[in-house]
């Protein structure tokens, strides 16, 4: 079933993006990927726009895990501080960590700094490539049409706004929902429970106080995970940044998640639910009896 979602987000997702683009033959666009299962989605996307027969680049730290060659894109590698020792041990504590117990008081903090272990090693690629006066002199000349990128994290975003280019979200989502506060679609609290509270849609009168309360601190999670990234984004763009106004400027939001599973609420005119998940795809599964076979 997991990969009926996934193929149908890449048809969706690909269509959506070739009547986005038109189409015209030989649009360029450059692809700013989250490396690990953030890509296994985004690949198929591009694959499917190459075969249409534009003209892909994408952005590879020389260090990475899934972002490999292909005939359907063009790799522009860029140099990073870390070795592919540092890049295993990172995603590797990550991954194990999510199965670690958690009470309702450690939960939030426990969440932060497994994040924080990827995060880092991120933050350094992302100051990598915008340190790397070649790569940008390379993006600059090459004259792209558009920008394509997973914003899990801001490198993308900030590149977009670097080389004035339109650019198109592709993602499942941000700690704590965070792509709603940012993108200021309506998220009451009077229904919507906060991340971490664990209480349903369905509150008692103390449970939707402590849920208000609960929303103020979204802010705050914002702030610790990505506030370095606004320093980052000030010094290439040469002025004051706020990162959530820079997130703002994305002309789609992909997402990457189902709206019959979310709790209802409306999203902004430009975020469009394509469904998917991460997953490899086996092939097309067979009919037995009007039942599918798993």
């Amino acid at each position: 079933m997991a990969c009926l979602h996934h193929a149908f987000q890449k048809v969706s997702a690909g269509v959506f993006l070739l009547v986005l683009w038109g189409e015209v033959v030989g649009d360029k666009l450059l692809v700013v990927p989250q490396d690990g299962s953030h890509w296994l989605s985004m690949k198929e996307i591009v694959e499917l726009l190459s075969e249409k027969g534009h003209d892909i680049v994408v952005l590879v730290p020389e260090v990475n895990l899934l972002l490999k060659e292909s005939k359907h894109y063009t790799r522009k590698i860029y140099p990073v501080p870390f070795d592919q020792e540092e890049l295993q041990t990172r995603f590797r504590s990550f991954g194990n960590n999510h199965f670690a117990k958690r009470g309702l008081l450690s939960a939030a903090p426990m969440e932060y700094r497994n994040n924080m272990i990827v995060i880092d090693m991120f933050f350094i690629s992302c100051q990598s490539l915008l340190g790397d006066s070649a790569t940008l002199r390379f993006l600059r000349e090459s004259k792209f049409d558009a920008l394509f990128t997973d914003p899990a994290l801001p490198c993308g975003v900030i590149l977009a706004e670097y080389l004035g280019l339109p650019s198109v979200y592709l993602f499942r989502g941000f700690p704590c929902s965070l792509e709603h506060a940012i993108s200021r679609s309506p998220n009451p609290v009077s229904y919507i429970p906060r991340c971490y509270t664990q209480f349903s849609d369905r509150m008692t009168f103390p449970q939707r106080v402590a849920n208000y309360l609960v929303n103020y601190l979204e802010t705050y999670i914002f702030y610790l995970l990505y506030s370095k990234y606004e320093d980052l984004a000030s010094s290439i763009l040469k002025r004051d940044v706020d990162l959530p106004t820079l997130y703002r400027k994305g002309s789609i939001w992909l997402l990457r998640y189902d709206f019959v599973f979310e709790y209802p609420r409306p999203v902004m005119p430009n975020m469009v639910f394509i469904g998917g998940t991460n997953c490899k795809e086996k092939g097309v599964l067979s009919q037995v009896g009007g039942f599918v076979s798993l």
